[in-house]
Parts: C-alpha cells; structure tokens; sequence
C-alpha cells in the first residue's frame, strides 16, 4: 500500500486549485460537491467554472501567478491540466509541507484522489494507487449498487446518540455489541425504511444499554474457523463473518498475511501454530487459551489452515471446548488437497481411472513407516498426502515395497492457491527429486493415475507445473 487513505477536513481551510479546461471543472466539482473552499487558478482565463450559485459561493477565482500565490492557511494543492505549472507547483507545495495532487502524475504527487462512493456520513473512497482509475470506477459501481440509500442517514443517526451511549457501557467490546444488535436489529431497518422517527423513540426506550448489548450473547464463544490453503478469496462468506465479529484469534502459523487482513483490526490476534523445526504451545496450551478467553465473555475465533477436522487437530479442540462447557460451532474451510487439485487442475476422481481417495499425513519418516501401505496400491486409488516433503523418500519406498509401480503419476504441489504456488508432475520413483524442486512448503503430494491430466484442460501449459509427466517417464 503506498498511498494510505485519510479523510481531510475541509474545513480547516482553502484548496488551491490549479488547471484548466474541463480537466479543472471536473476536480472543481469534486472539491465543490465534498463542501470545499476552493481558490482557482485558471491559467487558461477561462473563468466560466459551470457552478451552481451555491457551490460558487465557496470559491474564489484567483488572480496572478500560482507559482507566486500567497499559500499560508492552505490545506491542499491540486492541479489538473496544469501542464508544467503543476510539476513546479508540486515542488513549491511539497517544500511547505503541503499535501499535493497532479492529475495523472504520481512521480509529483503526495495524494491522490480515490474514486468516491458518497451517502452522506457515509464514504466510500476506492484507491488503486493511481494505477488504474477505470477499475476503481468499477468498483465504485459495484459498492454503490450494494449500499442502501440511507446508509448515510444510519451512520448520523448513531452518531447523534454514540457519545450517550459510550457515557452509560464503560466496556468497548460491549459498546461495539450494542451498535452492532442496533445496525443489524429492528432499530436499524427502521432508520433504513425512513422512519428515524420510530427507531429514535425505540433506541430512548434501552433502559440498560449493557443488558440489551449482552441479551441473546453467550457468555462466551469458539469458532474454529477453517482459513483454506491460502488465497483469501477461498474463504467462505460465514468464516469472514466470523473473523470481523471475533474479539481474539488464536492462528496457526500457516495461516497466509493477506487471509489475516480480513480480521477486523482492533481485534487481538495471537499466534499459536508451529512449524516444522519451530516450538509451538502445544495443544494443551491452546486449549486452555480458548477456554480462558471464552469464560471472559469473548468471542474466540480458532484459525486454521485448511479444514479443522482434515489434519488441523479441529477434533481434539472440540473435546476440550465440550468438557469445559464452552459453546462452540464449525465452520468448514478449503482443505489443501482439494485447493491444490483445483489450483492445479487435477482430478482426483476420473471415471474409469480414480474410484477412490485417501487422505493421509505423513509429517515425518516415522509416520509414513507407520502407514499399511498395502492397502494403497490399487491403481484406481487417488492418495493425497499431505505434509509429506520430508517424508517423501519413506513415502516412495513404502509405496514401491507394497508393489505399486515405480510409473505411478506423482505430482508435488506446494503454496497451493497462492501466488507463489509451484508444482513438479513425474513418477514416483522421482519423488524425491520432484520434492527438490518445489523449493519449499507447505505442500501436497497427490499420487494416481489422475496426475496425467494435471494442466490438460488449460488452453496453454501452466507455467508453476515444471516438469512434464511424459517426459519424466522416458
């Protein structure tokens, strides 16, 4: 993020504004409809700025030299259509210590205007870090469409009671319950149908706003939340939800920075994971955090990766929750072998060729040891298996002692989903060597006769699969 969204108070004082043409009116308009005072510079003299009487009345046209204008008591400088002026201006501005904007200039610029969705106290500024104005439009477009028509008038409504009602619930997690049962209850609808009226007298009428805040909360809560492979795209509409309403989250090291943004930002976050060669708390000790802050009345959200219940200990976690009497709920997540086959275009079933799957782990040599191998050899099986890099040479070795051909299609996908995902199609006797290539974890490794499609419904060969099937059979 270069450039980092404020909002500018306006009234603290005048814009100057420097240009011409309808590259001038249009960021006057702008500035006009946002209640600026604006001072214009027209340095093409065309003073006929297509104002209203009441917008004209907060601007004044200038005369003389903008490079030598008196700037003191000035909040801001914007130029559009300035041409050179505007480079000289930035320089004179920035060396006041003036926020700037030249249209189309990012090299000269200090700020720059994001595309605007505008309800009253409600904005929505969309910014692409100038790169692209059209698809900040189009997102625009897009936010304008879901936002109700009186979401502004929501946001004056409460705040005309916020300092009240701050004054009466002392704790700031209880303060942000009660708006939120306000916004999303009847109080709220009715604001949003235009009759303030009745949610006015309504919200007058909470004798307690503590109690009504807490009313039909639990005391406290667990979510474990299960955050897929990667791409935070993947999450599901219940776990996002889930992430903006938890007070404290307990994440696994896995979890990616970007699906970590979607947690709300004033809630705490706490890592808990480990990898591999990395201390960890331990189980024990995770439980008993969750349990802990759940007692304290929160909202506890489990983080991880991929699924809670494929490998992610989600079942041992719940037994905790259970027997300390802590009200829980599941919400599923992308598990990483299904993550990497769609990222990858595998199929793990193909009719005629894969009837089955198995999932398994095999974090180290000692736990592929453990593995029956015998029972995976049926060449209309799929095996997925996952944290398997360090163990891949026991891997192959079992698979090869139980008789399954050293021909079997392997592929070794790791950072599925992600934009530094990779993957090494060969045969399982290569897969120690397909592990090297990858470069690194966490991966997956998918084993049958399906891996011969990997790519084969792309229009062109995907770049990330290095090493083709055919060509490491020969």
């Amino acid at each position: 993020m270069r450039f980092l969204p404020v909002f500018l108070d306006l009234k603290a004082g005048p814009v100057v504004l420097i240009g011409a043409g309808e590259l001038l009116r249009a960021k006057l308009r702008v500035l006009a409809a946002a209640g600026a005072h604006i001072r214009v510079h027209a340095i093409d003299g065309n003073h006929d700025l297509g104002l209203g009487s009441e917008d004209a009345a907060r601007v004044d046209v200038a005369a003389g030299d903008p490079l030598t204008a008196d700037l003191s008591g000035v909040i801001a400088v914007v130029c559009a259509g300035a041409g050179d002026v505007g480079i000289v201006m930035s320089v004179r501005a920035k060396a006041l210590g003036l926020p700037v904007n030249v249209m189309d200039d990012l090299e000269h610029s200090s700020f720059i205007f994001p595309a605007i969705v505008d309800r009253g106290d409600v904005v929505v500024a969309v910014g692409t870090g100038g790169t692209s104005p059209v698809v900040a439009r189009r997102l625009r477009e897009k936010i304008e469409a879901l936002l109700p028509a009186r979401i502004g008038e929501l946001a004056e409504f409460i705040g005309s009671f916020r300092k009240t009602i701050n004054g009466r619930i002392a704790e700031f997690p209880l303060r942000r319950r009660f708006w939120e049962r306000i916004i999303d209850g009847p109080i709220g609808a009715a604001v949003l149908a235009g009759r303030k009226g009745e949610a006015d007298a309504a919200l007058k009428a909470i004798s307690d706003p503590s109690a009504f805040a807490r009313a039909g909360e639990p005391e406290g809560s667990v979510a474990l939340v299960g955050a897929g492979p990667g791409d935070p795209d993947l999450l599901t509409i219940k776990a996002l939800r889930a992430l903006q309403d938890a007070d404290i989250v307990f994440h696994d090291e896995l979890v990616s920075p970007e699906i970590l943004d979607r947690i709300r930002r004033d809630t705490t976050r706490v890592p808990v994971g480990r990898r591999i060669g990395k201390p960890g708390i331990g189980q024990d000790a995770i439980n008993q955090c969750m349990i802990e802050a759940a007692r304290s009345g929160q909202r506890v959200v489990r983080l991880k990766g991929g699924d809670p219940f494929v490998f992610g200990r989600g079942g041992e976690e719940v037994e905790a929750l259970r027997a300390a009497g802590i009200a829980y709920s599941i919400i599923p997540g992308i598990t990483a072998g299904l993550g990497g086959a769609a990222d990858f275009e595998v199929p793990l079933t193909y009719r005629h060729e894969a009837t089955r799957i198995t999932f398994l782990t095999a974090h180290k040599a000692r736990d592929a040891e453990a593995v029956d191998w015998s029972t995976l050899t049926d060449t209309r099986m799929t095996v997925v298996v996952y944290m398997g890099l360090t163990a891949a040479p026991a891997i192959r070795a079992g698979l090869l002692a139980a008789g399954r051909s050293p021909e079997t299609p392997v592929g070794v996908f790791a950072r599925v989903t992600r934009p530094d995902a990779q993957g090494a199609v060969g045969t399982l006797c290569d897969l120690p060597e397909l592990v090297r290539r990858t470069q690194g974890g966490p991966a997956i490794l998918i084993i049958g006769e399906v891996v011969r499609h990997a790519g084969s419904l792309r229009r062109d060969t995907p770049q990330h699969i290095i090493s083709d099937l055919l060509d490491a059979a020969e």
